[in-house]
């Protein structure tokens, strides 16, 4: 089983790109599908509280549907971020409406879906750490209605982004997850775009390990599968690439008595590539982290139940 990433040489524009990351193998199982994607936070450091200017978003994110030989430099752009609380109420304010920030509108969507792009939208994140625990405390069933019929609405997949790592309230997570799937079934083909509905861990299994231990346990395996896959999140931006690796094969080995192994199928790893003025990791890719990283993505093997 192996790993095959997507990798592209980019030009970055300043602050819109938090990390980028890629499918750490495909499953034999349910046939191939690759990942090589990013996080997008617009300018406003992540509310996405302003409707853009398409023109200027054009000219600052041409680069992401356009490589330089006329193809898209990835193939997944995840929205970052929604509060959940405000999905839950529906809220409509200066900046949201039923709870989606209004920046991320249907003509950001349709600029990287044009273009082959898929588009997803991450529900929470560290700062929204509170809203996800208010939500899930109060309605959860309702967040993952709304979440779903969003996900309908503008045709774009979801992620969970809950990065509570001490006693995670994972009853309401399962409600949520459940409502969700009600509304927008799993779709082993990937042709519909709602139906994608990933997770984000610890770089490693250390990190928020009641969450991965649920989600591997329960929503992460490659028979019967509730989610899609789980995003291995980056660490500090000043770490190495073997010590990401190492969180990697966390993930995929297990740790005994805490989390199970994880498919490499189910996994995505990431990496910083963010930086004032472009950088290697999307100027140059044989200098770049994803080649570095290349051998691991395309080569680690599974670990017993994590083949499953």
């Amino acid at each position: 089983m192996k790993l095959h990433p997507m990798v592209v040489k980019t030009t970055l524009k300043a602050l819109l790109l938090l990390a980028i990351f890629a499918k750490i193998a495909t499953s034999t199982a349910q046939g191939q599908m690759q990942v090589y994607g990013l996080w997008h936070c617009y300018t406003d450091a992540c509310s996405w509280a302003s409707v853009p200017d398409m023109t200027l978003f054009d000219t600052n994110n041409h680069w992401i549907i356009d490589r330089g030989d006329g193809h898209p430099s990835v193939n997944v752009v995840v929205l970052s971020f929604v509060n959940p609380a405000k999905v839950m109420n529906l809220t409509t304010d200066s900046g949201d409406v039923n709870g989606i920030p209004i920046g991320m509108n249907t003509a950001v969507v349709n600029y990287f879906q044009s273009k082959g792009v898929r588009v997803m939208m991450s529900i929470g994140g560290i700062s929204y750490t509170k809203d996800w625990t208010k939500a899930l405390g109060t309605n959860p069933t309702q967040l993952g209605i709304n979440a779903a019929n969003a996900a309908k609405q503008f045709n774009v997949g979801m992620e969970i982004d809950y990065e509570k790592s001490s006693n995670p309230n994972l009853t309401g997570l399962q409600q949520f997850v459940t409502a969700y799937r009600l509304v927008v079934p799993y779709d082993a083909t990937g042709s519909t775009f709602a139906a994608r509905l990933t997770i984000d861990l610890g770089d490693g299994d250390l990190y928020l390990t009641a969450l991965a231990n649920y989600a591997t346990t329960n929503w992460l395996k490659t028979t019967n599968p509730v989610l899609d896959y789980a995003n291995a999140m980056v660490a500090s931006q000043k770490t190495t690439v073997s010590s990401l690796e190492n969180g990697w094969q966390q993930h995929i080995s297990g740790v005994s008595g805490s989390v199970p192994p994880l498919a490499p199928a189910k996994l995505t790893g990431s990496l910083w590539a963010v930086g004032n003025s472009p950088i290697a990791n999307c100027t140059n890719f044989s200098a770049s982290d994803q080649n570095t990283a290349a051998n691991f993505v395309e080569n680690v093997p599974p670990n017993g139940r994590g083949n499953l």
